[in-house]
This record gives structure tokens, sequence and C-alpha cells, in this order.
């Protein structure tokens, strides 16, 4: 078994969707970053990165290049699945918390939690996704925070390794 933690946060900017997990949160605002800025996917796909001993997001796409200006970060996590398959693992389970005083998620966090689910290719049961408020704490009303911890196991025999 491997076990990989991942951590991202983002301030907020008003100028662009919020993306949280893979899905689009209605909200006065998103958040600043040179993809999507989606936090929950970003520290899901650094859980992946770091169970495996792969570089971080940030060295794998870096924020400066071109080529992932406003990128879907869904594609960060399916390369971090791939990576993890290339080396003979499945994930177990993710247990990820966004850290937001605003806005509530507390509708969002089962939908956020399947379409996770569908990028690793695991039951919507092996993914949990909780929210928490700061209590006006960093980052406050600043922007969200994300944490992810994953769990890999050995794939089984015959697995497809993509």
């Amino acid at each position: 078994m491997r076990v990989g933690i991942g951590y991202d946060v983002h301030r907020f900017n008003g100028k662009r969707p919020l993306k949280l997990g893979g899905v689009t949160i209605p909200s006065a605002k998103g958040l600043a970053g040179h993809s999507d800025a989606d936090v929950l996917l970003h520290a899901v796909a650094d859980a992946l990165f770091g169970a495996v001993g792969a570089p971080d997001i940030g060295e794998q796409f870096p924020p400066g290049d071109p080529r992932y200006r406003q990128a879907d970060s869904r594609r960060f996590v399916q390369a971090a699945v791939s990576a993890a398959r290339r080396q003979g693992w499945s994930v177990g389970n993710v247990d990820a918390t966004v850290v937001a005083d605003s806005p509530r998620l507390i509708g969002y966090k089962t939908q956020m939690a399947r379409a996770i689910s569908r990028l690793l290719h695991v039951r919507a049961s092996q993914v949990s996704v909780k929210a928490k408020t700061t209590e006006a704490f960093c980052p406050g009303k600043g922007g969200i925070a994300a944490h992810a911890v994953v769990l890999l196991r050995r794939a089984p025999r015959g697995a497809h390794k993509t």
C-alpha cells in the first residue's frame, strides 16, 4: 500500500466560475489561478503523485506554461491516475476536505465525490468529500483550501495499466 497527501489553496477572483472537485458551484467569486484553479482536484492530483513518488502538480504542469492556461484540472488528475496505474497501483480510497467560509458546500459534496470517483475509476463510496469553515481564519473570506489523502493498493493482476 502507498499513501499520499495533497494540499492546495487559491485566492478568490470574481472573474471566473468556481470549480471544486470537477463541479461548477454557483458563486459570485471563482478562484484565481493559471488553470481552472480547482483546489480540490489539485489536492487529489498531488496526493496521487505523492503516493507514487512523482513530482508535484506544479512541477509537472508549471503555472507559467501557456499549455496549461485555463486547463481543466481533471486533466491533472487523469495524469496522476495514469502514473499510478503504470506503476501497478489502483486507488483504494480518497478522503478530502475543502476549507471555505463561502460558498456553502453542503449540497455539493456528493456531486464532487461522484465526479472524483469517475476520474479515479472507483465507486463513489471510495471517495469522501467534506467541507469545513475557518470561522474567518486563514484562508477565511480570501479564498479556498483543500486537503486530500489517497490510499493506493496493488492493482489486481491483469488490471488495465493506462
